[in-house]
């Protein structure tokens, strides 16, 4: 069994990421800690921190990214769920022992040098669940 530490963020697909940084760093006095671009995801990222996790907002840099396709279905809002896990590898090589299906069998990069890999949300109750573990 593996080790989850915590909520690591809860992902929001947004438009714009500009205007949706507005909303947190001018309404709610919260600080945007930077942004990336991860190509290999096609997305633009901004993590806010919040208490012990954060917000990560999410803009796609392409019309065919996963970011613009669940834009297109389903309209902005809260994308994914990520838990923080101590060893990725362990972690999915135990889900895909007890049958959960997996989007990712392997890690990939994710914003902030984290490596992650996401848990189909058939397995989970209609959850994109990220695994995320940090350096």
């Amino acid at each position: 069994m593996f080790n989850t530490l915590r909520v690591d963020h809860i992902g929001i697909a947004v438009k714009d990421l500009e205007q949706a940084k507005k909303f947190y760093t001018e309404v709610l006095g919260m600080e945007c800690m930077g942004e990336e671009v991860v190509e290999e995801q096609k997305v633009k990222v901004c993590f806010i921190p919040c208490g012990d996790s954060e917000v990560e907002l999410l803009e796609s840099t392409s019309p065919d990214g996963p970011i613009a396709k669940y834009i297109e279905k389903n309209g902005e809002g809260i994308q994914h769920l990520a838990i923080r896990v101590d060893d990725i590898e362990a972690a999915l090589a135990d889900l895909k022992a007890k049958g959960v299906r997996l989007i990712d069998e392997k890690p990939r990069y994710g914003a902030g040098g984290a490596s992650i890999a996401f848990v189909h949300p058939k397995a989970t109750g209609g959850i994109l669940l990220e695994l995320s573990q940090r350096k």
